[in-house]
């Protein structure tokens, strides 16, 4: 079982930084493959990134990509995420999740979820 616990969320403007972390409970968050996903008001979920359990491979969303950066730090059990130059587009739940086999964008193949974190990006 792994529990875990998203943060950092807020509201920013637009071109801003924030940085989201996910905290993990249990000793095996290191033989977890990770992801972000999120949800937007009256929108599907939607995949954002994903780390391995090792962090050393990363994949992100087109819409993301050379913006946010993924990563981990197993020695502390969190899950990061750096989003950088935000547009309002990107206003959304922010939600970590946990997979021991699956890696890549498909949310139905994940094994746990966060609670999620709400981000706002002001025009």
């Amino acid at each position: 079982q792994v529990q875990l616990v998203e943060s950092g969320g807020g509201l920013v403007q637009a071109g801003g930084s924030l940085r989201l972390s996910c905290a993990a409970s249990g000793r095996t968050f290191s033989s977890y493959n990770m992801g972000w996903f999120r949800q937007a008001p009256g929108k599907e979920r939607e995949f954002v990134a994903v780390i391995n359990w090792s962090g050393v491979v990363t994949s992100y969303s087109d819409s993301v990509k050379g913006r946010f950066t993924i990563s981990r730090d197993n020695a502390k059990n969190t899950l990061y995420l750096q989003m950088n130059s935000l547009k309002p587009e990107d206003t959304a739940v922010y939600y970590c999740a946990a997979s021991r086999i699956y890696y890549g964008g498909r949310g139905y193949d994940y094994d746990y979820w966060g609670q999620g974190t709400q981000v706002t990006v002001s025009s």
